[in-house]
């Protein structure tokens, strides 16, 4: 499983005061995190950087991107894509992209059975939902917690699971 180099890390969607700064929402986890990225690229293939400094703000992250220094210089970029270079991002045991997940084999821990393929993640308040599609295009809805989740191996493209009581189905 090839892993993509340049992913997106957040959209432009408005400006904010008059010196240039845009307002991102972002879509790499969280403002926090898109904050501590000093270089964004325009495109997916990394071909136009440009350095930046961000703060998070509420929702959204407040960006200063060099050589844009007007209002309206900013406000010709709103819709634009920001995207981040893996390499940038040093994620903590347990985190993962979530572009390395979908694709990814659901098999079981024990066994080595296939269960699907992981076609969506959903953050929730309290843990991720990992959704997987099942041979029969049934969808079953996997909870990212220790007790679910045993291994995920992107590299190989495999997520093993122990699929807990009522997981599949309303089995006892």
């Amino acid at each position: 499983m090839a892993k993509q180099k340049f992913l997106e890390a957040g959209e432009i969607v408005g400006t904010h005061g008059v010196r240039g700064e845009v307002r991102v929402r972002p879509e790499c986890d969280s403002p926090e995190l898109f904050s501590t990225l000093r270089t964004v690229y325009f495109d997916a293939a990394g071909t136009r950087s440009v350095r930046m400094k961000a703060r998070p703000h509420k929702n959204v992250a407040l960006a200063k991107l060099d050589g844009v220094d007007t209002v309206e210089a900013a406000a010709a970029l709103r819709g634009t894509m920001l995207y981040l270079n893996r390499r940038d991002v040093k994620l903590e045991k347990g985190r993962y992209f979530i572009c390395d997940l979908i694709g990814a084999q659901v098999i079981d821990c024990d066994t080595a059975a296939v269960y699907g393929e992981c076609t969506d993640v959903t953050h929730t308040g309290s843990n991720d939902v990992y959704h997987m599609k099942t041979a029969d295009g049934k969808e079953i809805l996997i909870p990212a917690i220790p007790d679910v989740i045993r291994d995920v191996d992107v590299e190989n493209g495999i997520i093993r699971i122990f699929p807990m009581l009522g997981l599949f189905d309303d089995e006892n």
